[in-house]
């Protein structure tokens, strides 16, 4: 008996070829042959939506790329509005540093105040946009979120 996957010679009544590791599937008529393919767990669609916001642009991306989870349009909406919302982010992060290096006396310390208060909105939204991910909805953040849309195709 041979491996349907990778065509090496196996032992009869054998549960796995010991080449390719694959599963030996019994067709009818009592031959067997190994299984095409060996599905691997996968995260639910709202569960890879959630996680898709944990680390910003890092998992947005990742999302994008690995291959179960690239084509789900779900997902790829929730990891490009992961990405644009980083970088949203880091646009004002940088534009307010640049703002308190040139700045003086009073706006400075009005712009400081606005750059200490940014995470502390950014964080819920971040929570907010999770939380409906996980709950199968695909909430769009303004602007963003139609950006998202668009390239979620």
């Amino acid at each position: 008996m041979r491996c349907a996957n990778c065509g090496v010679e196996m032992i009869a009544g054998a549960a796995f070829c010991p080449s390719c590791g694959r599963p030996v599937q019994t067709v009818a008529g009592g031959s067997s042959a190994a299984a095409a393919s060996v599905s691997s767990p996968r995260l639910r669609a709202n569960v890879a939506g959630a996680l898709c916001y944990l680390a910003g642009f890092a998992t947005g991306i990742l999302f994008l790329v690995l291959e179960p989870y690239r084509h789900d349009r779900f997902i790829r909406f929730h990891a490009w509005q992961s990405i644009f919302l980083s970088i949203a982010w880091l646009a004002l992060h940088v534009t307010l540093h640049v703002a308190l290096s040139t700045l003086p006396g009073t706006l400075w310390h009005l712009t400081a105040t606005i750059s200490s208060l940014v995470p502390l909105v950014l964080f819920p939204v971040v929570l907010l946009t999770m939380f409906k991910a996980y709950s199968n909805e695909q909430f769009k953040l303004p602007v963003i979120g139609d950006l998202a849309q668009r390239q979620a195709g």
